[in-house]
Parts: C-alpha cells; sequence; structure tokens
C-alpha cells in the first residue's frame, strides 16, 4: 500500500510539473512569438525598401518613421488626444445609450420588436455615406464627429446586452418568482449579473469601433487647424508627398486601438476572474 500510494504522488507531482512547464511555455509564446513576428516584420520591409532603393516619399523604411515620430511628437500628441477625446465619449454614450436601452428591451418585448430592426438598419449603415449628411444638419463639428463615432460602437453594447439579460436562466427566474421577487430584484440581482460577460464582450468590441468611428468621421470632416484629428495629419501628409508622417500617424492609431483593447479586456477580467468561468479557467 505504502509503495503504491508513493507511485500515485509521483505520478501526480509528474502532472503538476507537466501543467506548470506547459503554463510557463504559454505565457513565454504569447509574448515572445508576436515580438519574434514583429521583428521579422520590420526587418523584411527595412530590407525591402533598401533592396528596391524605394524612395521614402513612396515607402519610407521603418528608420525614417521612427525619426519622424520623434521630430513630429507633439504634433501627432495634439492630433491623438482629439481623437481619444471623440473615441472616448462616443463609447461613453454607446454604453450608456445601450445598455439603458437594452434594459428596456429586456422589460417590454414590445420596445425590443419596435426598435431594434432601426439598430440593426444603423449598424449595417456604412458610417462613411451618412456622415456628409450629419455633418450638414449639426451645426457644431464636435457633435457631428461624436454622433459618427456613437452610430458605429452603439450596436455591439446593445445587442450583446440585449442577449445577456434574455439569457437568465428560466429555472432562476421561476424560483425569483416563487420568492416574491419584484421585476426590479430579477434585473438588478439576476439578469445584470448575467448578462455581464456579454456586456463587458460587447465593450471590447465597441472600443476599437469607436476609435474607427472617429477617425472615419474626421476623414469626412475634412477641416484642419486648431482641433483636428490623426485622420487630418494622414490627409494633409498625404497632400504634402509627407509619407513618413502618414506612417507614423498610422502606427499612433493602431498602438491607441491596441491599448484601448487592453484596457478594456483588463477591466473585463477583473470584473469576471472571481466568479465566471471564462476567467476563472485562465487562473487554473
Amino acid at each position: 500500500m505504502n509503495i503504491s500510494a508513493q507511485a500515485t504522488h509521483t505520478n501526480i507531482d509528474d502532472d503538476e510539473r507537466k501543467r506548470m512547464f506547459r503554463r510557463r511555455l504559454d505565457a513565454i509564446g504569447t509574448w515572445c512569438l508576436p515580438l519574434l513576428v514583429l521583428v521579422f516584420t520590420l526587418w523584411f520591409w527595412d530590407r525591402l525598401v533598401v533592396w528596391n532603393e524605394i524612395p521614402h516619399y513612396i515607402l519610407p523604411g521603418p528608420g525614417r518613421v521612427w525619426s519622424t515620430l520623434v521630430a513630429d511628437w507633439w504634433l501627432l500628441l495634439d492630433a491623438l488626444k482629439i481623437t481619444m477625446q471623440i473615441t472616448l465619449l462616443a463609447l461613453l454614450v454607446a454604453v450608456v445609450g445601450g445598455v439603458g436601452l437594452a434594459v428596456l428591451f429586456s422589460q417590454s418585448r414590445i420596445f425590443e420588436m419596435s426598435l431594434f430592426p432601426y439598430a440593426v438598419v444603423l449598424q449595417v449603415t456604412p458610417i462613411i455615406s451618412i456622415a456628409p449628411l450629419i455633418f450638414i444638419y449639426v451645426d457644431s463639428r464636435l457633435a457631428g464627429l461624436l454622433i459618427c463615432a456613437w452610430i458605429v460602437a452603439f450596436f455591439p453594447i446593445l445587442s450583446n446586452t440585449t442577449l445577456g439579460l434574455n439569457s437568465t436562466d428560466h429555472n432562476l427566474r421561476d424560483l425569483f418568482r416563487i420568492y416574491g421577487a419584484s421585476r426590479w430584484q430579477q434585473l438588478v440581482h439576476l439578469q445584470i449579473p448575467t448578462s455581464l460577460p456579454y456586456f463587458l464582450g460587447g465593450l471590447r468590441i465597441a472600443g476599437g469601433l469607436a476609435l474607427i468611428g472617429a477617425v472615419v468621421a474626421e476623414y469626412v470632416a475634412g477641416t484642419g487647424g486648431i482641433g483636428s484629428g490623426l485622420a487630418f495629419t494622414i490627409l494633409e501628409a498625404g497632400y504634402r508627398l509627407n509619407i513618413p508622417r502618414m506612417f507614423a500617424a498610422l502606427l499612433i492609431i493602431a498602438v491607441a486601438g491596441v491599448l484601448i483593447f487592453l484596457f478594456l479586456s483588463l477591466i473585463s477580467h477583473l470584473l469576471l476572474r472571481k466568479w465566471h468561468e471564462s476567467a476563472v479557467k485562465k487562473e487554473q
């Protein structure tokens, strides 16, 4: 019996070591593999420019893009502030409006059947086609940009939150009714906690879409001077054939989008790590 128990204990230790080794490999791969791909891409980009002797006003090398980013840092930073202001405001309005309307849909089937198709229409209509009309009818440029970005970011939050609110276990709903819970108590203590993972998933999507909507809106607005964002910086650089600045602005937009996604993913993990299966599995 002692020999058998010792063998079993040894097997358990070996399995635990294997799991720890796999987790370490996954952690290393999560960071190292993307970095290796990035390094190879930059190297190939630089060699492609050098080997083919491509002029910088057609395709600048990564070194020239970096030097332009450093030289024009304050100009690009001011433009980034404007773009991020529009993005975050649009995301905030999308969260408030999307969650509020989703709660209304969950409480009234009539409202959901009446209004949800129009939300779908907003989602499937290309923002580039309706943005000119928005700027015609809205006097404030800031309000026009905000509306365009909000339209793009609104639907994922509305649809995901509505799905989450309607995905409550019917047995739990019946249990709440048996104990005499009001509709408000069911919403606060049952439906909202159930819908939280759905909402956070929609929020991660909406964060990137809000940035896309803000950039597209700035393209359509096409006004420069004080208060112009990264999109106009790209347009102006294109007119001047300052292609390195275009690449630098595009790089900043990409990095901003990644940071938004990582920040929202962190919020999602912090809110779900103690109880939801999707986050608990990551810690095991």
